[in-house]
């Protein structure tokens, strides 16, 4: 394949062979394999002389005078594939001469070891199963471009073994993580995708219309609402794993479509639910690498319970020496603005909204070690229940790891005049002009008014959790088919 040849030429090319392969009576695509194939994986276990038929896709072509090797992969290996070209038919070896790198093949021959000592097949037969148009992925037609990468993620599947081994992982720890919960006895559960109203966190959702109803609705932004009415329903412990949706902005840690895992449980304190996390984490690494400890990025983090506790108070006031919930609010403002935190006008409209930018700004990117804080103040958190000891706070935790937020966690409000109440001031909030104010949702707390046991709920974001243990620092390689804007086509000359 020449560099100066365009990708289009090479189409043309590749067409043109497909029109001869289509002249030899031969389907370059056909609905079945002509016999029962083997893994590669298995192939290579077997012994020498053993006849096998194996398919997969031609991922390399070598020639040397009457013999050609070339490697075949499916999903289990690859096995180097040898062809004597005067022991094969007139048939195989006019076909051969038309398949290309990228090309999806059924082989059937003997196993057998080279005089290198590489394992083998000595093809006799050559079936055709799906002939590519385009070439296989190298450097040079564009596949070192992470954006690339990302945005036709086959091709990246296709050639680098590294990404596959990502999404296995990640297929693996969502498998935990159901294990874990199903062994103690939770529930799973399906909550609708489209709501009327969007809840369960704060965050500008996507909208669309029903057009049979002739009704607005949001894609969700949180499985939380819905998971607590079934917990008025009688259910005790159930949970969800799926994809929710933020209209927001697109970075190294977010996605505006990603997966969590939201549980709520009856019966149970939020710092019952805090060992929980821990030990459910704890649970998942240990599956996954065989201890708690990680490598990320250089870093070693250890996630063996129990992990180090503050409140964020305690969490400031180690970093900054200062005890916000203590000063009046001008004065609290002015010590913010002294350690050089940007306050827009809604931060500074109460001292518990200071004190929680003071920590996201300067706490939260030194919380490296799996941590949680705890306590947070009451205007951050519309659903949480206060703390009896305190009500300038409620009972919300969230866990920390390499300077970020992996997961948000309460002891769920039941109170049905109390969430009325939290409502109206977050309509005063839309009102405005927040546009990740909390929505009045009436049939929630229509169903609260029927009673909800005390219950404390979990939501650590599974994509974040992969990163970690894949050694992952952008969320976009963990993600399948992240958001990315479209390729323009700037050059239509080769079209």
């Amino acid at each position: 394949m020449s560099e100066q040849q365009s990708l289009e030429q090479i189409r043309q090319i590749r067409i043109d062979k497909l029109t001869k392969i289509r002249a030899l009576g031969v389907d370059p695509y056909p609905p079945r394999l002509d016999q029962e194939r083997v893994l590669i994986s298995f192939a290579r276990q077997l012994s020498e002389g053993t006849v096998v038929f194996v398919a997969g896709r031609v991922s390399a072509q070598r020639g040397h005078g009457g013999i050609s090797f070339w490697d075949l992969q499916d999903d289990s290996g690859k096995i180097q594939l040898c062809f004597k070209i005067g022991e094969l038919e007139e048939s195989v070896r006019e076909l051969i001469n038309l398949i290309d790198l990228g090309d999806i093949v059924g082989i059937s021959g003997k196993i057998f070891t080279t005089k290198a000592g590489e394992l083998s097949v000595q093809v006799s037969q050559t079936q055709l199963l799906t002939k590519a148009l385009r070439p296989f992925p190298c450097s040079y037609y564009g596949l070192e471009d992470k954006e690339e990468c990302c945005r036709r993620r086959y091709l990246d599947l296709m050639v680098n073994q590294d990404s596959k081994k990502v999404f296995v992982t990640r297929s693996l720890i969502i498998r935990y993580l159901r294990e874990f919960l199903d062994e103690r006895g939770y529930l799973e559960v399906e909550t609708p995708v489209l709501q009327p109203l969007y809840g369960g966190g704060l965050a500008k959702p996507f909208k669309t219309y029903h057009n049979a109803l002739g009704l607005p609705l949001y894609l969700r932004i949180s499985t939380e609402l819905y998971l607590k009415r079934l917990i008025v329903g009688g259910f005790e412990k159930v949970y969800e794993i799926g994809r929710v949706f933020r209209n927001e902005g697109v970075d190294r840690r977010h996605n505006p479509e990603f997966t969590i895992l939201e549980t709520m449980q009856a019966y149970i304190s939020y710092q019952e639910n805090m060992i929980l996390l821990e030990q459910m984490v704890e649970f998942v690494v240990n599956k996954i690498t065989g201890s708690t400890k990680v490598d990320f990025q250089g870093q070693v983090l250890d996630f063996a319970t129990p992990w180090a506790r503050f409140t964020m108070v305690e969490s400031v006031k180690n970093i900054a020496g200062i005890d916000f919930m203590e000063l009046p609010l001008e004065q609290a403002i002015n010590e913010a603005e002294k350690l050089g935190v940007i306050l827009d006008a809604h931060r500074r409209s109460s001292v518990g909204l200071v004190l929680a930018s003071v920590f996201e700004d300067k706490v939260e990117p030194t919380l490296i070690q799996p941590t949680f804080i705890y306590q947070f103040p009451v205007e951050t958190s519309p659903l949480a229940k206060k703390c009896p000891q305190d009500g300038r706070f409620v009972e919300r935790f969230e866990h920390f790891v390499i300077g970020g937020e992996a997961s948000n966690n309460y002891s769920e409000l039941n109170d049905p005049l109390e969430i009325s109440s939290r409502f109206e001031d977050e309509r005063k909030k839309e009102r405005l002009g927040d546009e990740e104010a909390h929505q009045s949702d009436q049939d929630f707390v229509e169903a609260l008014e029927y009673g909800m046991p005390p219950t404390s709920g979990l939501g650590p974001g599974i994509d974040r959790l992969v990163m970690v243990l894949t050694n992952t620092p952008n969320i976009r390689d963990v993600i399948l088919f992240p958001a990315m804007r479209p390729k323009v086509e700037c050059d239509q000359s080769e079209a």
